[in-house]
This record gives structure tokens, C-alpha cells and sequence, in this order.
């Protein structure tokens, strides 16, 4: 309530002394306040005999800190937890964090411009928000030498899926062949292999038949054809032999993992 009175105050002592005054330009007008505003600060106050200004020097300048060296931006705070692959998922696109933190859950600062990822309060990654791709990894997160998880590797995955079928085997290769780091493929083939448990070994073995034929070896195309039931119209008699993918320059081959 004090501050709307000082307001208050000076406004009517500035409107009376200013009420029969013409001005020509906003810059004229505001000359003349700042004016009449020094004046008025410069006046001793009736009951404290000093005036506004001096009690500003004396209390509140003592007290001032210097404005931020960057503007004020907007954050958004989230919890995530960090996959196999030791990335993080935001808005589609997954950042890196440091390896040590798969399984972690980590806190993500996100602006219009940056993705800060926190750890118990303490800084451990910073991403451009805006890329290109869908990955953003930074090398110093990565294992030495792309080494595997201990308890994840694409030996574990493939042989995973070789016990479902040729076809799963095939779609989970693509995945595991089809990346800058096979660990960008640990969280599609997570996402397939687990399909078994909602629908079973056969289900997801005609499913990947299916995904292989129309050239989309792809979780989202699996997991689609799994829940229309497309998979059920392909003919049991059918063999569900091993598929070869399209030779590709940035595919690796089965001997990339020995």
C-alpha cells in the first residue's frame, strides 16, 4: 500500500505543477517530468528532514546488485531417465548423456536455445536444442571405444532375436547396422523384441516377415501391423526364412561385432 501512495503522491505533484502547461512532442512532456521528478526527490521529506534521494543513496543503493550479464530466459524443468543407449528423450530427439548415468534419472532444463542436464543438482551435459537429425550425441559421453555396456551389446540383442526368428533376427540387425553407433539402436530393438510380451514369439516373428516385405523394418511399422492384427493374414505355410537387407555404404555387416 505504501508504494501505490508514493506513487500516487508524485503523480498528482507532478499532473498540478504540469496541468497548465502545452506540450508539442512525447519528448518535450517527458523532459519536463524528469524535470520536475528531480526536484521532487531532491525535497526534504516533512516528518524525516531528508529527502527521498538521500534515503535512496543511504538504503537502497548500498543494496543494489548489477543486472544480469544475459537477459532473463524462459525454462521448462523435466525429469528423465537416461536409456541403454545413454541418451535422453525430448520432443522426439534424444541427447547424450555420460555413460556412467544409464538408468539414472536426470533433470533437464530446456529454453528456447539449450537442454541443460542435471544430476543431483550438478551440470553433466549441454545440448543445442535445435539440430539436426534425431540424435545429438557428444563423443566424451560415448564408452571408450564405443566398448558395450555390460550388460547390454548387440551380440545380446541379435541372439535375443534369433531365438524369436530369421525375420525378427533380420529387423533387429537392420536396426543395430543402420546406425552411426549401434547403441543408437539398443531403444528400437527394445522397443521390438518387447512387443513379445504383449503378443508372442509367433505374433512378432510374422510381424517382422511383414514389416521386411513392404521395405520398413521399423518399430513404429512392427509395432503397427501387431496391433491392427495385420500379421495374422500372412499364411502359415509361408517360410520364414532369413532376409537380406539392401546392400548399403553405411551398413556394417555381421563382422563389425567380432
Amino acid at each position: 500500500a505504501k508504494v501505490e501512495v508514493a506513487v500516487q503522491v508524485v503523480e498528482r505533484w507532478i499532473l498540478a505543477r504540469l496541468r497548465h502547461h502545452t506540450f508539442f512532442c512525447l519528448s518535450e512532456l517527458n523532459t519536463a517530468i524528469r524535470q520536475l521528478l528531480q526536484e521532487m526527490n531532491a525535497r526534504p521529506l516533512q516528518r524525516q528532514k531528508v529527502s527521498r534521494w538521500d534515503l535512496f543513496e543511504t538504503l537502497d543503493r548500498p543494496a543494489l546488485r548489477p543486472l544480469p550479464s544475459t537477459p532473463y530466459e524462459y525454462a521448462q524443468w523435466k525429469k528423465a531417465k537416461a536409456s541403454i543407449d545413454y541418451h535422453i528423450e525430448f520432443n522426439r530427439r534424444l541427447y547424450s548423456v555420460p555413460h556412467a548415468l544409464v538408468g539414472e534419472v536426470v533433470e533437464l532444463r530446456i529454453t528456447a536455445t539449450l537442454i541443460t542436464v542435471l544430476h543431483r543438482g550438478k551440470q553433466v551435459a549441454l545440448h543445442q536444442r535445435h539440430g539436426s537429425g534425431r540424435f545429438s550425441t557428444q563423443p566424451h559421453h560415448m564408452p571408450e571405444s564405443h566398448r558395450r555396456h555390460s550388460e547390454w551389446s548387440p551380440h545380446r540383442f541379435l541372439s535375443w532375436a534369433r531365438n524369436i526368428g530369421p525375420a525378427t533376427h533380420t529387423v533387429v540387425r537392420h536396426q543395430l547396422e543402420n546406425r552411426p553407433h549401434p547403441e543408437h539402436g539398443y531403444r528400437a530393438c527394445l522397443g521390438i523384441l518387447h512387443q513379445v510380451r504383449h503378443y508372442g514369439n509367433e505374433r512378432l516373428e510374422r510381424a517382422c516377415v511383414q514389416a521386411v516385405k513392404i521395405g520398413s523394418p521399423t518399430y513404429k511399422s512392427i509395432a503397427s501391423i501387431l496391433k491392427k492384427g495385420l500379421d495374422r493374414h500372412l499364411s502359415s505355410q509361408e517360410p520364414m526364412l532369413e532376409h537380406d537387407l539392401p546392400d548399403h555404404g553405411n551398413l556394417r555387416g555381421s563382422g563389425y561385432y567380432h
